[in-house]
């Protein structure tokens, strides 16, 4: 074995030594505080409380998205908006996606209505939760499936 080729072989090793290690740390990095599976993160905004399913809750999403980069969503709450019995919050979950809080919008008396359309990321099929947070401390809820053919979230 010639010098030369002694010291590219330690060189080889010694870069394979430092860079395989470091892949795996970054492999194994968290994903962040927003990275909450549904369960999860519906905990943190209900305190624990049950979410009662309800029909004054109407959730719209396509039954089949074809692009899950751009899936449609409208939320409707059918319920007062008075200045002491008003809608005080919307959250729209997708249960399977690594982060599966996709909005949350606040509201008070005097957006008269509550009500919300924007655009949600699905990475496959899964259901869709909307859930009202009422001023007096109570959350209603409506869900939908939602087929994804492609994948937005990466």
């Amino acid at each position: 074995m010639q010098r030369r080729d002694f010291l590219k072989s330690l060189g080889i090793g010694a870069a394979s030594a430092v860079v395989i290690p470091s892949m795996s740390f970054a492999a194994e990095a968290p994903k962040g505080k927003n990275a909450l599976a549904y369960n999860d993160a519906l905990g943190v905004v209900t305190g624990g409380k049950n979410a009662e399913i309800s029909a004054k809750v109407k959730l719209k999403v396509p039954e089949i998205a074809e692009n899950g980069a751009v899936v449609p969503v409208t939320v409707e709450v059918d319920y007062p908006m008075s200045e002491s019995d008003y809608v005080k919050a919307i959250h729209v979950y997708a249960t399977k996606n690594a982060n599966s809080r996709c909005i949350s919008v606040h509201l008070s008396p005097a957006n008269g209505e509550a009500m919300f359309a924007s655009r949600i990321k699905l990475g496959e099929t899964q259901e869709v939760v909307a859930v009202a947070e009422l001023s007096n401390g109570t959350f209603l809820m409506a869900s939908q499936s939602v087929k994804v053919t492609i994948g937005g979230c990466g």
